[in-house]
């Protein structure tokens, strides 16, 4: 509903003489009764009953005046975007050192095991060395030994395998060459058909084992848990939704903005409430190398000048001259899915209501709320002599 004390044209300051008189005043002024040609008569007759309804009750205007002020606060908290971007870059920058120190992790143990298979492929040097003189093996046998067992040295890493290879490779030509009578007797003496099995590429067992870059994370992760690392979550963006009555009638699909080009959408569904929270999974904040993050919206319910709402009930107004109050009448009243006729009992008061089943909001359960149309009694805008005696003759025993 709009702001009462706007409604009634007075201060938030203002006492409980000043609202009524107001009231009194507003209320004559477009009273249905004195605005026959105007369609909207009713509806502010509506409106300035609901006002002074909540400005009276000192309750209620309490409530008021809370909800309004949070509402204030509220449209200066634009900081929250900025908030939550900061955060969103504060964890991406701890990813990046995470990663950062994976790689330097992994480039030390490749340092080790490369530091382990040239030791390795020092002392088989020694061990061929040694057995040259005896004139045992060809240059190429030594090779294919060491590379063999360099590989087992290394735990199976390729690169590092290719490396103690290379290292072999030159210490054995080196040998052959400081000793070309005994390696070219070795080689006539030992040499026999390769086969295919026997054939080793160095540059193939190297390549294999090449670690791209956006890979050394996820290996040193899978080394010690066996699990590849999921990207942090964007942080969630808050929004809020201004819904019509008719639109949780209907169970309308909302799109909210969300700033920046983006927006989040979802479907009202049955149950839905004042304050009520939705969260839009994947529909919230994008940010570079995070995973979307939630949307979480805040449903409100715009005022209405037909009724107001409460839990899944929907409360209207309906003015009654005293004639028809103290007579009763029957009348139509504008509903939530059309016009409605109501009957208005003899002797109803301003405290008496009319309940209509099912003709409120739908309330999740497959049912819906009711429809509570409060009566509100009043004067004629001219004075009535007639009725100025009869009401005196009452009050004070008279009877003419």
């Amino acid at each position: 509903m709009r702001d009462p004390y706007k409604v009634l044209g007075v201060q938030k300051d203002a006492g409980a003489d000043e609202i009524k008189a107001a009231w009194r005043h507003m209320a004559k002024a477009v009273h249905p009764d004195h605005n026959q040609g105007d369609p909207n008569a009713t509806a502010r007759f509506a409106e300035i009953g609901r006002a002074y309804e909540t400005l009276k009750d000192p309750k209620k205007r309490s409530l008021f005046d809370t909800a309004a002020r949070m509402a204030e606060a509220k449209m200066g908290g634009g900081e929250t975007i900025m908030q939550q971007r900061q955060a969103a870059r504060e964890a991406a920058a701890r990813a990046k050192a995470a990663q950062e120190n994976a790689e330097r992790v992994m480039e030390e143990l490749a340092r080790a095991n490369a530091q382990k298979a040239a030791k390795a492929a020092a002392e088989e040097a020694a061990k061929q060395k040694a057995s040259n003189t005896a004139g045992a093996e060809s240059a190429e046998e030594v090779v294919d030994r060491i590379f063999g067992t360099q590989t087992k040295a290394a735990g199976g890493t390729a690169g590092n395998a290719g490396q103690a290879q290379s290292r072999a490779q030159g210490q054995a030509q080196a040998q052959a060459k400081a000793k070309p009578a005994e390696a070219e007797t070795a080689k006539s003496e030992t040499e026999a058909p390769k086969t295919d099995a026997d054939a080793i590429d160095p540059n193939a067992a190297a390549s294999a084992g090449i670690l791209q870059p956006f890979s050394i994370l996820n290996a040193l992760v899978r080394r010690f848990t066996g699990t590849a690392p999921a990207p942090e979550k964007a942080p969630d963006q808050f929004a809020q939704a201004t819904v019509t009555i008719d639109d949780l009638m209907k169970g309308s699909r909302i799109i909210v903005p969300l700033g920046e080009g983006q927006e989040a959408s979802f479907t009202l569904s049955p149950g839905t409430t004042e304050g009520q929270q939705i969260r839009l999974k994947g529909q919230g904040l994008k940010l570079p190398n995070m995973q979307r993050g939630d949307a979480v919206i805040g449903v409100h319910i715009a005022s209405d000048h037909r009724f107001t709402v409460h839990g899944f009930d929907l409360h209207t107004v309906l003015p009654v001259t005293i004639e028809n109050a103290v007579l009763g009448t029957e009348t139509e009243i504008e509903g939530p899915g059309g016009r409605l006729k109501v009957t208005v009992p003899a002797w109803s008061g301003s405290d008496k209501t009319i309940r209509i089943e099912g003709q409120g909001l739908p309330d999740g359960n497959s049912g819906r709320g009711d429809l509570v149309v409060e009566l509100r009694i009043m004067l004629w805008e001219k004075p009535d002599d007639k009725v100025t005696d009869l009401m005196r003759s009452m009050r004070e025993g008279l009877f003419l």
